[in-house]
């Protein structure tokens, strides 16, 4: 399941958010990619250490927290802490997957990717190239979000980031465990939750039918969440 989180970030925060990483210390790319991968990614980020990059990341953090469509979509147990990066002159990142458990050095902090997302902070008109492309079961999905929006789509898929042409693509990164790690399961869950949501502010707030829709979620996701 691909989701776009809309607005995650207003624009007056990704206007922050770029004031402040036009003065970052960016680093090549590649020195965080796999065996692999590393042949085919040329971009910049910010070093997992740099203090801006923390900070800016925390914040993201609880935006999440406090998104109630990103929530559902996710059911998120562990998140990665977010990280930055910068696309221009010609820079890609090739075909590739993301690793299926991540550690975090010196931490002991690890993860099943179960989710991986992009948040958009540049606006789709200040670059060309850049889009992300996500291979899917009916073919590869493009997407070249707003400044603000994040994208959601399953860690297992092949991706990859289009040479960006003209102009900078900047994004944050991250990737999440969910409680529910089958997919299938946790659109479902998703679905049902969103139907809930959209059905429940026109009905009483004792209203029977959406009580029991809302105990079919909670025994599913008790049946299929592994915590």
């Amino acid at each position: 399941m691909i989701t776009v989180i809309e607005q995650l970030l207003t624009k007056d925060e990704v206007g922050q958010f770029r004031e402040k990483l036009a003065k970052a210390d960016w680093i090549d790319g590649a020195q965080s990619a796999g065996s692999r991968s590393v042949a085919v990614k040329q971009n910049q980020q910010l070093d997992r250490a740099d203090i801006l990059g923390k900070q800016l990341g925390d914040a993201i953090l609880r935006k999440l927290g406090n998104n109630a469509q990103f929530v559902s979509a996710s059911l998120a147990e562990k998140i990665w802490p977010p990280a930055f990066n910068l696309y221009q002159n010609g820079g890609h990142y090739g075909t590739h997957s993301d690793a299926a458990l991540m550690r975090l050095p010196d931490t002991g902090f690890t993860i099943r990717s179960d989710l991986s997302a992009t948040l958009f902070l540049s606006e789709p008109d200040e670059y060309d190239g850049g889009e992300l492309l996500i291979e899917e079961q009916f073919g590869a999905q493009a997407a070249k979000l707003a400044a603000g929006d994040m994208l959601l789509y399953p860690s297992s898929s092949l991706h990859q980031v289009a040479p960006v042409t003209r102009g900078q693509r900047i994004c944050a990164i991250t990737w999440m465990q969910s409680a529910v790690a089958d997919g299938a399961a946790r659109e479902m869950l998703y679905d049902l939750d969103q139907s809930i949501q959209a059905l429940a502010p026109d009905r009483p707030k004792d209203d029977p039918d959406i009580d029991r829709l809302v105990h079919v979620y909670h025994n599913l996701l008790r049946r299929w969440a592994k915590v």
